[in-house]
Parts: structure tokens; C-alpha cells; sequence
């Protein structure tokens, strides 16, 4: 049997060329959040994931976030998608974004894989940008990181560590007010800069090109603190003591009833006052929260099939997760599309499900550990059901 993973994860001390030669261990170490880092032919021999017809067919997708930008001297618009048509391909100047090209096609969900040696939690999604000749977004900064990788004709990118980040006003993208480029490279098919946050940036097509952008979440802590108090409120529902109604039964007759009561005040500063929650909770929200689709993602299920057929299906197939999904863990619980999974549901589910989040699907060694598993091939029936799992040739 083959006992390779599905997906081959880093070895975090071994050179990679994907990063010019340095380990995984190093890049982190010595750039990540800190300063951009060039390197040439990180991908030899590099071919776009997609063709520029296949980008403009999924840019006419409802369930795909698109923008056009178009520039005619100093005059920029911004128009937001599904295209059913394009600006002529010999038009100068207009550059064509699309987001979470990953959750559709498999070669540009494998690309992304490739950055397997930062966390899943912190990786966002990869978009792709066709431009003609001329085409940007003009000069800007990123407050997230982002590796980009030319895959298609060149692009010149400018960067500046100025510390002047004001916008100019009345335009319809968030661009720099003044830009100074420091230095300047022309990047071919294979080239990649990566760049930390805040690091003002511009790039200009050089030829008709396509560039894939690998960018990572970075939500402000007011966000996270705001979703998390609403998931916070919703679990206290299920809390007795906080599902009961509040009771004034020694409220006494007043003379002015416009003024809060001194006695409401009191009483309810002490029941706010007992929300408590640990590290466990923290985890078990980010698990949640990071692991939901986006709004604009959708599944599709396969054709419904029984779980015994499911079950005949696992000794010529292997399961791996659907591009669309992902998948989180920690020490107690597995997250699949926003719900969490006892770790505990079963005898093999603490080894096997952070295996299939972890490397996407699962090796023929570990499928072979999951016939043996009875709770789990049920949960993973509902799963696959639920288009949520794919079914691929061993």
C-alpha cells in the first residue's frame, strides 16, 4: 500500500525553492510580517493554473467575487461582477480580479497547498488578476500578507516602505496619495514577491499577464471580539440561569420614572458580571467561526448514495475534502464547515481527523485505519452526502 500522504506536508527545516532556497523555518523566522522577499523562479517551468478564458468564464459566475478596474489617464472606475462581458483583450489598461479561484478549480486549490507550511487558519484564499497591457490597481497597501506569483506574460512591481499611507479622496479604490518606489523588478512566470502588511506596493502589466495572489486573513480584534460575543450570547441561551427574565418584585412606587432604577442597575451589573469564559471557549469559536464558507460559497451534493454503497465505495477510492471546505482542529474538537466534531466520537477519530485536515485527504494507510471505524465512515457518509467530502480513485 502506498503510505504517502495525500499531501505532502513541509519538512519545516528543509531549503524549498518556493522560498528561494530557504526552509520554511527560516522565511518565517526572518521575513514573515517583517520585510519582502524576492525570489526568482520559486515555481520553474510554471504554468497559470487557469487560462485566461477559463478566468473570464468563472468571473460570469453569481457565486464568484469579481471587480473590473479600468483606467483611462487619471480617471479610474470600479465595477463589480458577474461579467457576462469583458473590455476587448487589445484594450489597454484594465485588470480583471477574481477571488477564491480555489474553491473551484482543483489545480489552483493544489497551488495553494503549497504554503501548507503556515497555518490554515491564517490562509485566506487565492485570487488571480488577468490585466492588459497597462493594467493595475495603482499604488496601495495590503493590511494582510500576500505572496505574489506571476504565472502568466510580466508584471512590474514597485515598492515603497514609506511611511505616508493617506488615501486620495473621491476614488472608487483605495489608492496612495503619494507613492515613492524604492525599488523595482519585473517579475516573469515563476518569479514571486512576497510582501507583509503595510508595505506600499504597485503593479503595472507589462504585456497582457496573469498574476495569482496567495493573501491571508487578518480581521481587526474588534471583529473577532464582536463575533465572538455573538456567538457568546447565543450559547447562553442554552444556560438556565441566563434564559430566566428579569424580576423587580421589590421595586418600589417612584416619583421620577424617567430615572433607571438604582436596584435594575445593580441586579443586572451582577448577572452581566458571571460571564466567564476560558481558552477552551476562545478555541472552539475561532475553530467555528475560520472554518465557515464564506457567504458567496455553495455546495453542491453529489447524487445522494447509501451508506453501503458509501462503504463499497472506500476499497477503490479515498476520501479528501472538498475545495470549497475547510477543515480546523484543536485538542478536544474537530471543525468542518462551521460545526465542531468530538475528537472522542470514536476509536480512530483522534489520530485520523486532524490527518484529514491537516493533509486534505487521507493516505490508502489511513483509509485502511477508517474501514475499521464504524461511528466515523458514518459521519463521513453524511458528510460526503452533504458535498462536503470527495470520493477520489486510490
Amino acid at each position: 500500500m502506498d503510505k504517502r500522504p495525500l499531501y505532502a506536508l513541509p519538512q519545516l527545516r528543509k531549503p524549498l525553492k518556493l522560498l528561494g532556497g530557504l526552509s520554511p523555518q527560516q522565511f518565517m523566522s526572518e521575513y514573515w510580517q517583517k520585510k519582502p522577499l524576492l525570489i526568482r523562479q520559486a515555481i520553474p517551468n510554471c504554468e497559470s493554473p487557469l487560462t485566461p478564458e477559463e478566468l473570464f468564464n468563472l468571473a460570469q459566475s453569481e457565486d464568484v467575487e469579481t471587480r473590473l478596474i479600468t483606467q483611462s489617464r487619471d480617471q479610474w472606475q470600479l465595477s463589480h461582477g458577474p461579467f457576462s462581458k469583458l473590455p476587448r483583450l487589445n484594450r489597454r489598461n484594465w485588470t480583471l480580479l477574481v477571488q477564491g479561484v480555489n474553491l473551484h478549480h482543483t489545480t489552483a486549490d493544489q497551488l495553494l497547498r503549497l504554503f501548507s507550511f503556515l497555518p490554515d487558519a491564517r490562509l485566506d484564499d487565492l485570487m488571480m488578476s488577468y490585466a492588459s497591457p497597462g493594467g493595475g490597481v495603482g499604488p496601495h497597501i495590503d493590511s494582510y500578507d500576500v505572496f505574489l506569483l506571476q504565472v502568466q506574460g510580466q508584471r512590474e512591481w514597485q515598492i515603497s516602505h514609506q511611511k505616508d499611507l493617506t488615501l486620495k479622496q473621491d476614488m472608487p479604490i483605495k489608492m496612495l496619495n503619494h507613492f515613492t518606489p524604492q525599488k523595482t523588478w519585473v517579475l516573469e512566470p515563476g518569479d514571486m514577491l512576497y510582501l507583509p502588511p503595510h508595505i506600499a506596493h504597485n503593479g503595472t502589466a507589462v504585456d497582457a499577464c496573469m498574476t495569482c495572489s496567495i493573501g491571508f486573513r487578518a480581521p481587526t480584534y474588534a471583529e473577532l471580539a464582536d463575533e465572538f460575543l455573538m456567538d457568546l450570547a447565543q450559547q447562553l441561551y442554552d444556560k438556565s440561569s441566563f434564559a430566566k427574565r428579569y424580576t423587580d418584585p421589590q421595586q418600589m412606587a417612584v416619583t421620577h420614572p424617567a430615572a433607571l432604577p438604582k436596584a435594575m442597575i445593580k441586579n443586572i451589573t451582577q448577572q452581566i458580571s458571571k460571564l466567564r469564559w476560558q481558552p477552551s471557549d476562545i478555541s472552539q469559536f475561532l475553530g467555528r467561526h475560520l472554518s465557515e464558507p464564506k457567504p458567496t460559497v455553495f455546495f453542491i451534493p453529489p447524487k445522494s448514495i447509501t451508506l453501503k454503497k458509501f462503504k463499497q465505495s472506500l476499497h477503490n477510492h479515498t476520501i479528501k475534502l472538498a475545495p470549497k471546505i475547510q477543515a480546523l482542529y484543536d485538542q478536544h474538537y474537530f471543525y468542518l464547515n462551521g460545526e465542531a466534531i468530538s475528537r472522542t466520537i470514536s476509536e480512530q477519530s483522534a489520530y485520523l481527523l486532524p490527518r484529514l485536515a491537516d493533509q486534505r485527504g487521507w493516505s490508502t494507510v489511513d483509509q485502511a485505519r477508517l474501514t475499521l471505524d464504524l461511528p466515523l465512515i458514518d459521519n463521513c457518509h453524511l458528510w460526503f452526502n452533504a458535498g462536503w467530502l470527495e470520493l477520489s480513485p486510490a
